[in-house]
Protein backbone atom coordinates (compact mmCIF):
# COMPACT_ATOMS: atom_id res chain seq x y z
CA UNK A 1 0.00 0.00 0.00
CA UNK A 2 1.18 3.30 -0.59
CA UNK A 3 0.80 6.26 1.95
CA UNK A 4 -1.14 9.01 1.42
CA UNK A 5 1.73 11.51 1.55
CA UNK A 6 3.69 9.51 -2.03
CA UNK A 7 -0.23 9.31 -3.22
CA UNK A 8 -0.41 13.39 -3.36
CA UNK A 9 3.02 13.56 -4.56
CA UNK A 10 2.82 11.15 -7.08
CA UNK A 11 -0.58 12.96 -8.15
CA UNK A 12 0.63 16.38 -7.79
CA UNK A 13 3.59 15.82 -9.91
CA UNK A 14 1.81 14.30 -12.91
CA UNK A 15 -0.03 17.36 -13.59
CA UNK A 16 2.72 19.40 -13.19
CA UNK A 17 5.11 17.71 -15.43
CA UNK A 18 2.38 16.32 -17.96
CA UNK A 19 2.35 19.60 -20.10
CA UNK A 20 3.45 20.09 -23.23
CA UNK A 21 6.48 21.74 -21.67
CA UNK A 22 7.60 18.16 -21.29
CA UNK A 23 7.97 17.72 -24.68
CA UNK A 24 11.10 20.19 -24.54
CA UNK A 25 14.53 18.27 -24.56
CA UNK A 26 12.54 14.65 -24.64
CA UNK A 27 13.14 12.21 -27.31
CA UNK A 28 9.25 12.59 -27.58
CA UNK A 29 9.88 15.72 -29.31
CA UNK A 30 10.70 14.45 -32.99
CA UNK A 31 7.63 12.32 -33.35
CA UNK A 32 5.87 16.21 -33.15
CA UNK A 33 7.94 17.29 -35.37
CA UNK A 34 6.33 15.43 -38.58
CA UNK A 35 2.98 15.00 -39.26
CA UNK A 36 0.17 11.91 -40.78
CA UNK A 37 -0.21 9.06 -38.37
CA UNK A 38 2.13 6.16 -40.24
CA UNK A 39 4.70 9.36 -40.08
CA UNK A 40 4.51 9.73 -36.63
CA UNK A 41 4.28 6.05 -35.49
CA UNK A 42 7.37 5.45 -37.59
CA UNK A 43 9.63 8.82 -35.99
CA UNK A 44 8.31 7.88 -32.65
CA UNK A 45 9.94 3.87 -33.42
CA UNK A 46 12.80 5.23 -34.36
CA UNK A 47 13.20 8.04 -31.72
CA UNK A 48 12.45 5.22 -28.88
CA UNK A 49 15.08 2.71 -30.65
CA UNK A 50 17.90 4.57 -29.38
CA UNK A 51 16.45 6.59 -26.41
CA UNK A 52 19.17 5.64 -23.85
CA UNK A 53 22.12 6.73 -21.92
CA UNK A 54 22.67 10.34 -22.30
CA UNK A 55 20.57 12.48 -23.98
CA UNK A 56 22.88 14.83 -25.37
CA UNK A 57 24.26 11.93 -26.70
CA UNK A 58 21.38 10.17 -28.04
CA UNK A 59 19.19 13.27 -29.24
CA UNK A 60 21.77 14.54 -32.36
CA UNK A 61 21.43 10.56 -33.44
CA UNK A 62 17.38 10.79 -33.72
CA UNK A 63 17.88 14.41 -35.09
CA UNK A 64 20.10 12.89 -37.84
CA UNK A 65 17.66 10.06 -38.52
CA UNK A 66 14.42 12.76 -38.65
CA UNK A 67 16.78 14.88 -41.22
CA UNK A 68 18.17 12.43 -43.49
CA UNK A 69 14.59 10.75 -43.72
CA UNK A 70 13.54 14.56 -45.04
CA UNK A 71 10.57 14.58 -41.99
CA UNK A 72 9.04 11.58 -43.60
CA UNK A 73 10.54 8.80 -41.28
CA UNK A 74 7.97 6.51 -42.75
CA UNK A 75 8.96 7.05 -46.56
CA UNK A 76 12.72 6.65 -45.43
CA UNK A 77 12.19 3.36 -43.90
CA UNK A 78 9.53 2.09 -46.87
CA UNK A 79 11.02 3.35 -49.44
CA UNK A 80 14.42 1.46 -48.10
CA UNK A 81 16.26 5.33 -48.71
CA UNK A 82 18.46 4.39 -45.24
CA UNK A 83 20.40 1.49 -47.05
CA UNK A 84 22.40 4.61 -48.50
CA UNK A 85 22.76 6.49 -45.04
CA UNK A 86 23.33 3.46 -43.16
CA UNK A 87 25.13 0.53 -45.21
CA UNK A 88 24.97 -2.84 -45.32
CA UNK A 89 28.43 -4.12 -43.22
CA UNK A 90 29.56 -0.95 -41.81
CA UNK A 91 30.54 -2.26 -38.75
CA UNK A 92 31.34 1.91 -37.66
CA UNK A 93 29.46 2.66 -34.66
CA UNK A 94 26.47 4.54 -35.07
CA UNK A 95 25.77 5.14 -31.33
CA UNK A 96 27.55 3.80 -28.23
CA UNK A 97 26.97 -0.29 -28.58
CA UNK A 98 24.82 0.08 -31.26
CA UNK A 99 27.02 -0.20 -34.90
CA UNK A 100 25.56 1.34 -38.32
CA UNK A 101 25.03 -2.47 -39.71
CA UNK A 102 22.83 -3.20 -36.54
CA UNK A 103 20.85 -0.24 -37.37
CA UNK A 104 20.87 -1.60 -41.17
CA UNK A 105 19.12 -4.72 -40.17
CA UNK A 106 17.10 -3.13 -37.53
CA UNK A 107 15.85 -0.81 -40.30
CA UNK A 108 15.67 -3.46 -42.99
CA UNK A 109 13.62 -5.96 -40.50
CA UNK A 110 11.38 -2.65 -40.05
CA UNK A 111 10.50 -2.54 -43.85
CA UNK A 112 9.52 -5.64 -44.16
CA UNK A 113 7.27 -5.04 -41.68
CA UNK A 114 6.06 -2.18 -43.24
CA UNK A 115 5.46 -4.05 -46.60
CA UNK A 116 3.84 -6.84 -44.75
CA UNK A 117 1.43 -5.06 -42.42
CA UNK A 118 1.25 -1.51 -43.56
CA UNK A 119 2.05 -0.27 -40.42
CA UNK A 120 3.68 -1.11 -36.99
CA UNK A 121 0.10 -0.53 -35.30
CA UNK A 122 -1.32 -2.58 -37.79
CA UNK A 123 0.59 -5.31 -37.02
CA UNK A 124 0.80 -5.27 -33.42
CA UNK A 125 -3.52 -4.84 -33.36
CA UNK A 126 -3.41 -8.13 -35.53
CA UNK A 127 -1.56 -9.67 -32.68
CA UNK A 128 -1.82 -8.21 -29.39
CA UNK A 129 -4.48 -7.32 -27.43
CA UNK A 130 -2.68 -5.80 -24.44
CA UNK A 131 0.43 -4.10 -23.45
CA UNK A 132 2.28 -6.86 -22.89
CA UNK A 133 1.31 -8.68 -25.58
CA UNK A 134 2.15 -5.64 -27.68
CA UNK A 135 5.80 -5.76 -26.10
CA UNK A 136 6.01 -9.42 -26.81
CA UNK A 137 4.77 -9.09 -30.49
CA UNK A 138 7.29 -6.54 -31.63
CA UNK A 139 10.15 -8.56 -30.00
CA UNK A 140 9.07 -11.75 -31.80
CA UNK A 141 8.77 -9.93 -34.76
CA UNK A 142 12.35 -8.11 -34.98
CA UNK A 143 13.82 -11.42 -33.56
CA UNK A 144 12.65 -13.65 -36.20
CA UNK A 145 13.87 -11.11 -39.04
CA UNK A 146 17.55 -11.05 -37.96
CA UNK A 147 17.72 -7.98 -36.14
CA UNK A 148 19.81 -8.64 -33.00
CA UNK A 149 20.48 -5.53 -30.38
CA UNK A 150 18.05 -2.66 -31.03
CA UNK A 151 15.17 -4.03 -29.95
CA UNK A 152 15.35 -7.17 -27.59
CA UNK A 153 14.83 -10.45 -28.63
CA UNK A 154 12.21 -11.15 -25.64
CA UNK A 155 11.03 -9.59 -22.69
CA UNK A 156 13.61 -11.00 -19.97
CA UNK A 157 14.64 -7.51 -19.35
CA UNK A 158 12.17 -4.36 -18.65
CA UNK A 159 12.33 -3.39 -22.56
CA UNK A 160 12.06 -0.22 -21.38
CA UNK A 161 12.30 1.74 -24.78
CA UNK A 162 9.66 -0.10 -25.95
CA UNK A 163 7.39 0.63 -23.02
CA UNK A 164 8.20 3.96 -23.57
CA UNK A 165 6.95 3.85 -27.18
CA UNK A 166 3.84 2.02 -26.25
CA UNK A 167 2.99 5.03 -23.90
CA UNK A 168 3.72 7.17 -26.55
CA UNK A 169 1.35 5.28 -29.24
CA UNK A 170 -1.55 4.31 -26.58
CA UNK A 171 -1.73 7.08 -24.02
CA UNK A 172 -5.13 9.47 -25.35
CA UNK A 173 -5.71 13.11 -24.01
CA UNK A 174 -2.09 13.72 -23.34
CA UNK A 175 -0.16 16.65 -24.39
CA UNK A 176 2.77 14.63 -24.73
CA UNK A 177 1.50 11.31 -26.22
CA UNK A 178 -0.44 10.43 -29.45
CA UNK A 179 -2.49 7.90 -28.57
CA UNK A 180 -2.77 6.64 -32.34
CA UNK A 181 -3.10 2.82 -30.79
CA UNK A 182 -5.86 3.84 -28.36
CA UNK A 183 -8.80 1.90 -30.09
CA UNK A 184 -6.94 -1.08 -29.76
CA UNK A 185 -4.64 -1.42 -26.62
CA UNK A 186 -5.89 -0.21 -23.30
CA UNK A 187 -4.10 2.18 -21.60
CA UNK A 188 -4.50 0.31 -18.35
CA UNK A 189 -2.56 -2.62 -19.70
CA UNK A 190 0.49 -0.60 -20.10
CA UNK A 191 3.97 -1.41 -18.52
CA UNK A 192 5.77 1.44 -17.48
CA UNK A 193 9.15 1.88 -18.74
CA UNK A 194 11.67 1.13 -16.11
CA UNK A 195 15.39 2.32 -16.27
CA UNK A 196 18.10 2.61 -13.29
CA UNK A 197 16.65 6.49 -12.95
CA UNK A 198 13.11 5.13 -12.45
CA UNK A 199 14.19 2.35 -10.00
CA UNK A 200 16.26 4.47 -8.01
CA UNK A 201 13.50 6.98 -7.40
CA UNK A 202 11.03 3.97 -6.73
CA UNK A 203 13.06 2.93 -4.37
CA UNK A 204 13.44 6.23 -2.46
CA UNK A 205 9.88 6.40 -2.52
CA UNK A 206 9.05 2.72 -1.04
CA UNK A 207 7.56 1.67 -4.56
CA UNK A 208 9.86 -0.88 -5.02
CA UNK A 209 12.49 -2.88 -2.66
CA UNK A 210 15.01 -4.29 -5.08
CA UNK A 211 17.08 -2.25 -7.98
CA UNK A 212 16.50 -5.22 -10.62
CA UNK A 213 15.66 -3.72 -14.02
CA UNK A 214 13.76 -6.63 -14.93
CA UNK A 215 10.04 -7.14 -16.66
CA UNK A 216 8.83 -8.60 -13.22
CA UNK A 217 9.90 -5.45 -11.44
CA UNK A 218 8.36 -3.30 -14.51
CA UNK A 219 4.85 -5.64 -13.71
CA UNK A 220 5.66 -5.03 -9.95
CA UNK A 221 5.95 -1.59 -10.28
CA UNK A 222 3.01 -1.05 -12.78
CA UNK A 223 0.38 -2.65 -10.54
CA UNK A 224 1.78 -0.31 -7.03
CA UNK A 225 1.02 2.77 -9.47
CA UNK A 226 -1.77 1.22 -9.81
CA UNK A 227 -2.91 2.31 -6.74
CA UNK A 228 -2.90 5.68 -7.21
CA UNK A 229 -3.90 6.00 -11.05
CA UNK A 230 -5.62 2.85 -11.55
CA UNK A 231 -7.44 3.75 -15.06
CA UNK A 232 -3.89 5.05 -15.91
CA UNK A 233 -0.79 3.94 -14.76
CA UNK A 234 1.75 5.41 -16.33
CA UNK A 235 0.91 8.99 -15.85
CA UNK A 236 2.71 8.02 -13.22
CA UNK A 237 5.89 8.28 -15.77
CA UNK A 238 5.79 12.11 -15.75
CA UNK A 239 5.27 12.08 -11.73
CA UNK A 240 8.48 10.33 -11.13
CA UNK A 241 10.06 12.00 -13.96
CA UNK A 242 9.34 15.50 -11.51
CA UNK A 243 10.23 13.57 -8.82
CA UNK A 244 13.79 12.92 -9.35
CA UNK A 245 14.23 16.03 -10.72
CA UNK A 246 13.01 18.01 -7.39
CA UNK A 247 14.91 14.86 -5.46
CA UNK A 248 18.20 15.38 -6.90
Amino acid sequence: MIDKETKDLLIRYAAQYETAAFIDGDPSWFMHQVSGGANREAMAFLASSISYGSRPQFMPKIEWMLDRAGGDADGWVRSGRFEHDLPYGDNSCFYRLFTCHQMHLFLRAYRQLLIEHGTLGAYVSKEARDGSGAVEAICRYFAASGSSGIIPKNTQSACKRLCMFLRWMVRSGSPVDLGLWAGFIDRRTLIMPLDTHVVNQSVRLGLLSGKGTTMTAARRLTATLSEVFPDDPLRADFALFGYGIHAS
